[in-house]
């Protein structure tokens, strides 16, 4: 049974991550490092660094005004470890007229600006579920319930109902999206990245057997955070009076944003430093809500957390190669490459894969002698076949 392990003072705090689509993103001080799996079955590893402005500008390394950059930029970092895991899945999908366009006269692809159209959209839809909807429905209560029975609802009253229908807004959101599959697989890869973490946290040795018995229960989650701000967007709401219209707490709320982000990022990483009593119940509403963002992964997921974590420390694991964590195609016809194929489809997918891993080990395998005289066009192939599989190995 999965459970929380003595952590190693020396290594807390000192990784942490982000699960994506078929793989997992760590981030440890600058350092990055993005491992999927790709449809054939290997393991796709991407390094970047990521600066913070906290760095440059010392003034905002402070207390509270460190939470909202940190915010903004893990949204930053977000975004692109996003982009970066779409491009590693290795879907192949021939370019339509529109993707050439954009790419010919912008520079840009057309799957960069579906993602920034979604996220556009998606904080329009937080602002509109978690701000507007509960100020709206607290409005309807002391309209239709409070009012005409002689109740007063003070401003105390209307956060405190406001922040309970926010709570189960939270919640029943959690649970629809949970059961789509693709987000069911992103949870799974969730619970991965909690398990290596507290795995390596935990001073045991990072293979797929050990992190299989430690929680997936993280107090610096991100979910931990979201709740947490929920709850401070309570107390925060009782400065409000309780005769506002919705778009008027809708508009405070958004104001007031930055400083309970602030407060929720120095509270995560209170607790993410801190293991005793006081910190396990302030970050017990959290962690009972990665029950819903966090599922049991298996031991191949496992695996792409932990090539992650090993690839953002390589001065120590300095022997990591990922090619050792790569599984055959068939048993990887859970990944999303494979969703909503027949099984013919299927299989015939699974050969077209061997064949193309099989031609991509043999490239590898390439020893071209040091070329005199005229080069030819095949020499020149060659020599590019040769380049590609050794950036394949850099990645």
């Amino acid at each position: 049974m999965a459970k929380r392990m003595k952590c190693d003072p020396c290594r807390r705090n000192k990784v942490g991550g982000q699960a994506v689509i078929e793989g997992v993103m760590m981030k440890r001080g600058e350092e990055t490092a993005l491992a999927t799996r790709r449809d054939d079955g290997t393991v796709d590893i991407k390094k970047n660094s990521f600066v913070s402005v906290k760095k440059k500008i010392k003034f905002l390394g402070i207390p509270i005004l460190r939470g909202i950059v940190g915010f903004i930029e893990s949204m930053v970092l977000s975004f692109k470890t996003m982009n970066d895991a779409t491009d590693a899945l290795g879907l192949e999908e021939e370019e339509g007229k529109t993707e050439k366009w954009l790419k010919k006269h912008l520079g840009i692809r057309l799957t960069d600006v579906i993602m920034v159209i979604g996220m556009i959209l998606g904080i329009g839809l937080a602002l509109a579920l978690f701000m507007y909807l509960p100020a709206l429905c607290t409005k309807l209560v002391q309209n239709y319930i409070a009012t005409p029975n002689g109740v007063t609802l003070n401003r105390y009253a209307v956060a405190a109902i406001e922040g309970g229908i926010k709570v189960i807004v939270f919640i029943l959101y959690l649970l629809l999206v949970s059961i789509m599959k693709d987000i069911r697989r992103v949870f799974q890869y969730h619970g991965a990245e909690h398990k290596s973490i507290a795995c390596y946290e935990a001073g045991l040795e990072l293979t797929p057997e050990n992190a299989k018995k430690c929680t997936r229960f993280h107090p610096r989650c991100g979910t931990s955070f979201m709740f947490v701000m929920i709850l401070l967007g309570i107390f925060v709401g009782m400065l409000f009076p309780a005769h506002w219209l919705p778009w008027q707490r809708s508009l405070a709320k958004i104001a007031t944003l930055p400083v309970v982000m602030g407060l929720g990022y120095e509270f995560i990483m209170f607790a993410g430093k801190h293991d005793n009593f006081l910190t396990r119940i302030m970050s017990a509403p959290g962690l009972w809500m990665q029950r819903i963002t966090t599922k049991e992964p298996d031991e191949k997921q496992l695996a792409i957390a932990i090539c992650a974590i090993k690839a953002s420390m390589p001065e120590e694991f300095p022997d990591f190669d990922a090619s050792e964590y790569a599984i055959d195609v068939e048993e990887n016809t859970d990944h999303i490459a494979f969703t909503g194929l027949k099984k013919a489809e299927k299989e015939a997918q699974i050969e077209k894969l061997k064949k193309k891993r099989a031609e991509a080990e043999k490239a590898k395998g390439i020893d071209i002698p040091c070329l005199e005289g005229e080069v030819t066009e095949q020499d020149l192939d060659d020599l590019r076949a040769l380049d590609g599989a050794e950036n394949d190995e850099v990645q």
